[in-house]
């Protein structure tokens, strides 16, 4: 198999959609013109994937995107473009379940996608249980007549547990029941979700395939099993991404091995370093010990993401507080991904219901961006002269 750069460089660029140009261009569309009227009747009953039809079902632009991330997941049938992470999370879930069904989803999810369990989902009479992200085989237990659908995220983005995914999928194609992955924190070069069995896998492109703080973007790539329903969902849902977007997300895809290089090895010698200090209770990164499941990911997944996060040992919101204010190379807001680190509080107590979080202290989230280490290092020890400041 080709290695990771070689792959995000040539997935995804048909002869036919580059014309001769290194970068498919920029086809923006809404109507397609049609030579006949009974070539345009001839089309409505044509499988409109890859062929031209009516703008939201995709051009070339969108098209190569598409087949660039199903080409990373060997053993997928095709792709699906959304505008956001969250709207790919709902598609992929709406493709799957009915009204009467239940959803077991992982308690350490993402908080949209708890929102999305407790609310739509809900109100179309589909039941949620939530399940301990540790919990592995164990997971048979909870399966019942009425589960359609498993859901994962691993790690998971606030908290960084590492499923067991192979005993989790396991469990779940002994009863029948569809497997859908949140990956967007290892992307499929880190962790190839359909080698272990997934059925959908969904990305926020937004994070590691843009890498540029730019687009809103979304994917799920799907089994050959599971694409006709979510692409008939996608479809009736009218979701769509326009051409921009899509090319944006395409350029970033050429870079994002080396970037993930990066903010792998950056990541952890900050997490490794932040293991040394008094101020740092606990340090959760997949690779370091201390991160549960740890031996897991080192069994599973080729390699890191920038994304982590470690508890404070001591004080409370206003101690957390001073410490990310003084902070200069690290910016306060929400997604990761980017070129730029980023710190942000986090408190996943109250998100958890099956589980309850046990911390040893205030919870900083990090995203470790291209610049150097080094440097980040020492932006964060002004971050704790400032913490034992406000701590008197």
């Amino acid at each position: 198999m080709s290695g990771d750069g070689t792959r995000v460089v040539r997935a995804g660029r048909r002869p036919e959609w580059t014309q001769g140009i290194v970068n498919p261009p920029v086809w923006r569309a809404s109507t397609i013109l049609y030579d006949s009227v009974a070539d345009l009747r001839a089309s409505g009953g044509r499988d409109t994937h890859h062929r031209l039809f009516y703008g939201r079902r995709g051009t070339p632009t969108q098209w190569s995107l598409a087949d660039a991330l199903t080409e990373l997941e060997p053993g997928a049938e095709a792709t699906f473009l959304y505008p956001s992470g969250v709207a790919a999370i709902a598609a992929a879930l709406l493709s799957v379940l009915s009204p009467g069904d239940e959803l077991l989803l992982v308690d350490s999810a993402y908080d949209p996608t708890r929102n999305l369990a407790n609310g739509l989902l809900k109100r179309m009479g589909i039941a949620t249980r939530f399940y301990d992200p540790m919990i592995g085989a164990g997971i048979a237990d909870l399966i019942g007549p009425a589960t359609k659908a498993v859901f994962l995220e691993s790690p998971g983005s606030l908290t960084f547990e590492v499923q067991d995914i192979p005993a989790i999928v396991a469990a779940a194609k002994a009863r029948g029941v569809v497997t859908l992955l949140d990956n967007t924190w290892a992307t499929p070069l880190r962790l190839p979700a359909m080698a272990l069995g997934i059925d959908l896998s969904i990305l926020a492109c937004t994070k590691y395939i843009s890498g540029h703080s730019d687009v809103m973007l979304g994917s799920v790539t799907a089994t050959k099993a599971t694409w006709p329903a979510l692409r008939d969902t996608s479809f009736q849902l009218g979701q769509t991404v326009g051409a921009d977007d899509a090319w944006l997300g395409s350029r970033g895809l050429r870079t994002m091995a080396l970037r993930l290089d990066h903010h792998a090895r950056s990541a952890l010698a900050v997490a490794e370093w932040l293991q040394t200090r008094d101020e740092v209770a606990r340090v959760l990164h997949p690779a370091l010990p201390d991160c549960p499941g740890s031996a897991i990911f080192h069994r599973d997944f080729t390699g890191g993401a920038g994304l982590f996060a470690f508890e404070l040992a001591g004080g409370g919101e206003a101690e957390r507080a001073a410490f990310i204010d003084a902070l200069d190379l690290f910016g306060i807001g929400y997604s990761w991904g980017g070129f730029e680190s980023l710190a942000i509080p986090v408190d996943p107590a109250r998100h958890r219901t099956a589980v309850p979080w046990e911390g040893k202290g205030p919870l900083v989230r990090l995203n470790i961006g291209l610049e150097d280490s080094a440097d980040l290092i020492a932006d964060l020890e002004r971050g704790f002269a400032a913490w034992r400041a406000a701590r008197g």
